[in-house]
């Protein structure tokens, strides 16, 4: 059997790695714990189910069975979501014995697994992050400047979004700041609550350094803004997206990415500070991101790059072109719908940015049942996982 690719978790990003490698002729398995859009692509090849995948020995005993029952030897692993990567990250060496694992050693990852771990590696670095705290209980709340706003949110996302459906929760004062403390510290363990000054500014502010790294260096690159995301302030993901021109985030993001010896697909998010005009690091995704699809349309096949790359095959260099816009229209619009009655979206402004739209998430005329599943699948997801 031809050298394939296991993609695991089979929503709309995982769908858009199985086009990616199917559209080229390689053989695709999703697994997943989930009822997921991936399994009506004609790009499928077979869908594995299995009861979870959420902690490190489910997702090895996934993976063993699959070797077991379909040999797959030398297969690529896509990770979809951040436990994945903590697994195969944390297992890598066990797990190249039989697969190519595009995810780095835990040695690398554990920088964008724990923001605490990225906010300080940046700051040492030089490079600019919203103002941190990371307190371990109350009294230290004291050592927190200003009145607000702030952004109450976890160290470490997964053991926070699973039990509250959220990332982050606004506080606009101290008392607000101590109540959102409190809820936090109910969920996630001491010390991994992190409080941040709330950096001004919507989506018009929200970039993204998107990359294949390789050797201390982009291979790939793409930049892009964040125009819009559900929901409207701690976007769970982005709903709309334009390629720009913002060479100033490659720096500090090869910067960081180099310092850690990281390889492979990455997603380096950031805020522009309206009061100095300098990108602060946000978030570091060490994996496929949701909108990583909009790199096919400006230039940058990333899910194929990075096949080629595990492949050891040339990986040629490129950059994507700006003007070129992304949707998902599943999330963007009833997100619009709750902006307009907000007051904070008009509807010109929105019918106007959907004009140039380039591509969408899911619906594709060359492949289209994935469309129509996510159709018939949206009550259960909006329900299990908010889409």
């Amino acid at each position: 059997m031809r050298t394939g690719a296991v993609v695991i978790g089979g929503d709309y990003q995982g769908l858009g790695i199985v086009r990616s490698l199917g559209r080229h002729g390689v053989p695709v398995l999703v697994l997943d714990n989930e009822r997921s859009i991936a399994a009506a692509s004609r790009y499928t090849g077979k869908v594995v189910r299995v009861p979870g995948l959420r902690d490190d020995e489910d997702t090895l005993r996934a993976l063993d069975g699959l070797r077991r029952r379909f040999g797959l030897a030398g297969w690529v692993l896509y990770a979809t979501r951040e436990e994945t990567v903590a697994a195969l990250s944390r297992h890598r060496a066990d797990l190249a014995r039989h697969w190519r694992v595009p995810t780095p050693d835990w040695d690398s990852v554990r920088y964008a697994w724990d923001k605490r771990e990225t906010y300080r590696l940046a700051q040492k670095l030089g490079i600019g992050v919203p103002r941190s705290w990371f307190p371990m209980d109350e009294a230290d709340l004291a050592q927190v400047d200003g009145d607000g706003p702030f952004a109450v949110k976890p160290a470490i996302k997964e053991h926070f979004f699973y039990a509250t459906g959220v990332k982050a929760w606004r506080a606009d004062g101290r008392a607000e700041l101590l109540a959102a403390f409190r809820r936090a510290a109910a969920v996630v363990p001491a010390g991994e609550v992190v409080v941040q000054e709330l950096v001004p500014g919507g989506g018009e502010t929200q970039l993204a350094w998107c990359g294949l790294f390789r050797d201390g260096r982009p291979v790939a690159s793409m930049t892009a803004r964040r125009l819009r995301q559900h929901p409207s302030e701690f976007g769970r993901a982005s709903t709309f997206v334009e390629t720009v021109a913002a060479p100033e985030l490659e720096g500090p993001s090869t910067r960081f990415l180099a310092a850690i010896g990281y390889h492979g697909l990455v997603e380096v998010e950031y805020k522009v500070d309206p009061r100095d005009g300098e990108p602060k690091l946000l978030d570091v995704n060490a994996r496929t991101w949701g909108y990583h699809t909009l790199g096919r349309a400006a230039g940058v096949d990333f899910p194929y790059l990075l096949f080629l790359d595990q492949l050891g095959r040339p990986v040629p260099r490129v950059a994507a072109r700006p003007g070129v816009r992304w949707i998902r229209l599943a999330t963007d619009l009833p997100n619009a719908v709750v902006d307009w009655r907000a007051g904070r979206l008009r509807t010109g402004a929105y019918l106007a940015s959907l004009l140039r739209v380039r591509t969408e998430a899911v619906l594709s005329w060359s492949d289209p049942l994935p469309a129509l599943y996510e159709v018939a699948l949206a009550p259960h997801l909006a329900t299990s996982r908010g889409l």
